[in-house]
C-alpha cells in the first residue's frame, strides 16, 4: 500500500513540472517506469479524486482542482478567476444574492469561485455536483459538442424525473438542451425550493463556464427575476471582454 501512494506522489509530481501540458499515459508510464495497467489504475484513482484531470482519450492527463485547492493555489483557470472575481463581486452586491462560477470537470459541475450575499437566509453549495442538478452544470452540458454530450450522457445516463422531469427521456433531454443553447439562460426549481440562473461565459465565442445566481424562491418574485437575470447577463458580457483582451 505504501509503495502505491509513493507511485501515486511521483505520477502528482511529474504532470506538476508544466501545470499547461497534458501528458498521455505512455509518456507517463515510460518516464517514471511503471507497468502501463499500474499507471492507468492510480490515474483512475486521482481522476476519480480530482487531484488528475483526464482531458479525454487520446488528450492525456494535466493537474486538476484538487491539487491547486491544497495550497489555495488559484493557478487552476487563474485567468478566469481573475477576470471574473471583482465581477462576481459587483454582482453580489448588486442583487444581494450569492453568485457561482461553474466549470466541467471529469463529469461533475466545479465551483472554480464563489461569492456570498449577507442575507441571513443563505443557500450553500458544495464544490461538485451532479451536473444535471444545477443551472450552471445543464447550461455547461448544453454547449458541449455534440459529441462530447453524447458522451457525457453514454456515461452517466439521462437525469430522473425528480432531478430534471422535462429532461427524463432522451428526446426530452435533446429537446431541453437545444432550447438552453437557444436563449443562452438556464433557471431551475429544486425540490428543496432553491433558484438557480445561469448564463454562459464566452472566451473567442466558445463557452468555457456558466455564472449563475441562487437563492431561495422565497426570495424569487417577478420584479426580482427581471433585475436578477438582466445584471446576471451584464457581468457575464463584461468577464467576456475582458477574456477577449
Amino acid at each position: 500500500m505504501v509503495l502505491v501512494i509513493i507511485k501515486a506522489l511521483d505520477i502528482l509530481e511529474y504532470v506538476a513540472q508544466d501545470q499547461d501540458k497534458a501528458y498521455t499515459l505512455t509518456e507517463i508510464a515510460e518516464k517514471l517506469e511503471l507497468n502501463q495497467a499500474t499507471c492507468v489504475n492510480i490515474l483512475k484513482t486521482l481522476v476519480s479524486k480530482n487531484y488528475i484531470e483526464h482531458l479525454g482519450r487520446k488528450k492525456g492527463y494535466k493537474l486538476g482542482p484538487m491539487a491547486f485547492n491544497l495550497t489555495h493555489n488559484l493557478s487552476y483557470n487563474q485567468n478566469l478567476i481573475m477576470a471574473a472575481k471583482d465581477v462576481m463581486e459587483e454582482l453580489t452586491n448588486q442583487v444581494n444574492e450569492t453568485s457561482l462560477l461553474g466549470i466541467l470537470r471529469n463529469q461533475k459541475r466545479f465551483v472554480l469561485h464563489l461569492v456570498n450575499s449577507d442575507q441571513d437566509l443563505q443557500v450553500r453549495s458544495r464544490s461538485e455536483r451532479n451536473v444535471y442538478e444545477t443551472a450552471t452544470g445543464r447550461l455547461l452540458l448544453a454547449f458541449l459538442s455534440r459529441r462530447e454530450r453524447e458522451n457525457f450522457i453514454n456515461s452517466n445516463g439521462i437525469p430522473t424525473a425528480e432531478t430534471w422531469k422535462e429532461a427524463s427521456t432522451l428526446e426530452g433531454l435533446e429537446t431541453a438542451l437545444e432550447k438552453i443553447v437557444q436563449e443562452e439562460l438556464v433557471i431551475t426549481h429544486s425540490v428543496k425550493h432553491i433558484i438557480g440562473i445561469a448564463v454562459p461565459i464566452r472566451k473567442n465565442d466558445r463557452v468555457i463556464a456558466a455564472l449563475s445566481i441562487f437563492m431561495p424562491e422565497s426570495r424569487f418574485s417577478i420584479p426580482r427575476k427581471k433585475e436578477i437575470i438582466q445584471a446576471l447577463k451584464g457581468a457575464g458580457e463584461k468577464i467576456r471582454l475582458r477574456l477577449d483582451v
